[in-house]
């Protein structure tokens, strides 16, 4: 349900979506964010994805799940994002994917450089802004397995990415891509690192960085010739992370200006095909006010939704035979099925 007072200006016409009813066994910002983190969820109606690998770039080759439906050049294509550290075997992956082929879609599930267990196919680092190898896929799709349409769906990180990848697409996207969605996008990296540093989050920020700097070990002891773990000693925070390794290794030099180049904030004004934001105003690390921006509420082709509840990638609600309690999922394939199917 959308947050009814002035804080949140958007006149949300309505979505073709479902109506969001929160859990109230799960309620509340950090709450909902841990037990949908923590969950442990059985996909068996899924079945096993074909290991598929693309090679983007010199030194990188990527990894994606991919579901195909029987003919893949009649079905449409949704292409999934997961956030930082996460994988497409995160739980929101699988449940995406598990409700989308259901629903007559081939899925493409993209593990990000080096997630995954690929940190051994490219020699770099994956970072918010990089596009190249989402774009990459969505051009295979078009000219190789000539899809007839695509919607992109990214969370957190890769929602930023996905806004971003639309944003520099801008006129040129290609008309099978029918559509985004994007859910809890850090679409402002500077003030969701800001947020992320309040003692408050302290928890999220303590586990993005035992995941980084484990990352780290995994890479040098790969690439001996390219990684410092020196840089690591004291070294606990995103921003102080993104400092040392993710900026000066992906050309922007400090995190200021990554956070600056990299946020979809930047160029989500010239979004030119239909744009979902799904967003809950007790995000703990993702701030509702980046969108309510001007270039955002400016752009006709970009909807948001900011719920009350909802936490962040969370969105847990109440279960009943026909819903699995997860409903930024069903928003999404919901949200895709209408775009993928309406010329």
């Amino acid at each position: 349900m959308p947050i009814p007072d002035s804080r949140f200006p958007h006149v949300h016409a309505p979505l073709p979506i479902p109506d969001y009813v929160p859990s109230r066994r799960w309620s509340g910002g950090h709450r909902m964010t841990v037990f949908a983190w923590a969950r442990q969820r059985a996909l068996p109606s899924l079945p096993a994805p074909e290991a598929c690998y693309f090679d983007t770039d010199t030194d990188a080759r990527v990894l994606a799940h991919c579901n195909w439906q029987p003919r893949r050049e009649a079905a449409p294509v949704l292409l999934l994002l997961h956030g930082l550290e996460g994988s497409s075997l995160a739980h929101y992956m699988r449940g995406i994917a598990d409700k989308a082929f259901a629903a007559g879609f081939s899925v493409v599930r993209l593990n990000q450089r080096n997630c995954g267990g690929t940190e051994h196919l490219s020699r770099g680092l994956y970072h918010s802004g990089l596009t190249h190898d989402p774009l990459f896929l969505l051009r295979h799709l078009i000219d190789d397995e000539h899809v007839p349409a695509v919607v992109i769906a990214g969370y957190s990180l890769g929602g930023n990415l996905t806004l971003k990848l639309a944003g520099d697409l801008g006129t040129d996207a290609p008309p099978q891509l029918k559509a985004v969605c994007a859910v809890s996008p850090t679409m402002d990296l500077a003030l969701c690192v800001d947020a992320l540093e309040r003692r408050t989050n302290v928890f999220y920020q303590w586990n993005f960085m035992r995941n980084l700097r484990a990352r780290m070990r995994r890479k040098a002891a790969l690439f001996p010739d390219v990684y410092d773990l020196a840089k690591l000693k004291g070294l606990w925070t995103v921003r102080g992370f993104d400092d040392a390794y993710t900026a000066p290794m992906s050309g922007f030099g400090t995190a200021t200006r990554y956070y600056h180049e990299a946020s979809s904030l930047r160029v989500v004004d010239r979004i030119r095909i239909p744009a979902l934001i799904l967003t809950a105003a007790n995000d703990p690390f993702v701030p509702p006010e980046q969108f309510t921006r001007p270039e955002v509420e400016a752009n006709p082709h970009v909807r948001v939704l900011i719920t009350e509840d909802g936490g962040h990638c969370a969105f847990v609600s109440e279960p009943d035979p026909a819903h699995d309690g997860y409903w930024a999922e069903h928003a999404v394939v919901a949200w895709a099925k209408h775009h993928a199917t309406t010329s």
